[in-house]
């Protein structure tokens, strides 16, 4: 690793980091030199229908990083809670007195047969966690990284569905497309603090929750692989990994210019489609 991508001296606060591709994420700006404080809501929501993260699994996540050699400290926040996202930024300025980095990755996914099909309180958590919870997250974090006065670089995990359509699952779509103009918007207002903002927008990702989704919702699998909503490289699921290589660049020095943009991770699937 060069220099280029070093992140020695940083600080990165990552929600949605007890599993998947938050924690492949901690791990990998852990080994780039970065401190890390990681959350996640770490219990059931109501509205989603497969397994989400354990308080087990975010004691994973930070065993992991302090036995690869990183600092990190970790807690329960939910990110649909301005205060419990205070609290992370909080916890951030106290352990290692600073944020240069957000990765806005905590999200939920979901099906429905159609988006008029999609029940009131499924719409509704959605956008709370996947949009409202970016902003949220955001809201707490970007006034410590102006008080800093370091700039900064803040990445929002959207999806390929916030670039194109989503047949059946509408609302996941509908928030995606959120994000894209969450980042827009931050990305021109924080420019004069040296604050970046840019998306990453991956294809299928090979995780706890691609894996839960597949158990309760077969059906949903098996329309991805025969109704050619497919790579157009041969892949099926990307590995965490693959999106975190792309979030170090963003978050590095060699990407110092680099604000405002959508960056696909989708073994050419937005291309395809």
């Amino acid at each position: 690793m060069t220099s280029l991508y070093g992140l020695g001296g940083k600080v990165a606060v990552i929600t949605g980091g007890a599993r998947g591709q938050g924690r492949s994420h901690a791990l990998t700006l852990a080994a780039a030199g970065a401190k890390i404080v990681v959350c996640d809501i770490a219990a059931p929501i109501d509205e989603v229908q497969y397994a989400l993260a354990t308080r087990d699994d975010l004691e994973e996540t930070i065993q992991l990083v302090k036995e690869a050699g990183g600092e990190i400290a970790g807690m329960q926040a939910d990110v649909r809670s301005s205060a419990d996202m205070r609290a992370v930024a909080d916890l951030a300025v106290s352990q290692f007195g600073r944020i240069d980095i957000l990765l806005a990755n905590a999200g939920i996914h979901d099906h429905a047969e159609s988006t008029i099909e999609i029940a009131d309180d499924a719409w509704q958590t959605m956008l709370d966690v996947n949009l409202t919870g970016a902003w949220k997250a955001c809201k707490a974090v970007v006034p410590v990284m102006i008080e800093g006065g370091r700039g900064g670089s803040i990445v929002i995990t959207s999806s390929v569905d916030g670039l194109g359509a989503s047949p059946s699952w509408g609302h996941y779509g509908a928030a995606k497309h959120g994000l894209q103009g969450l980042k827009d918007t931050l990305a021109f207002e924080l420019a004069d603090h040296n604050i970046r903002v840019n998306t990453v927008n991956p294809t299928g990702v090979s995780s706890p929750m691609a894996a839960g989704l597949s158990k309760v919702l077969p059906h949903v699998v098996r329309k991805w692989k025969h109704n050619d909503r497919t790579n157009l490289l041969d892949v099926m699921m990307l590995e965490p990994q693959d999106i975190s290589n792309a979030v170090l660049w963003l978050v590095s020095d060699a990407a110092k210019y680099v604000t405002g943009i959508d960056l696909p991770i989708d073994a050419g699937y937005l291309t395809k489609h």
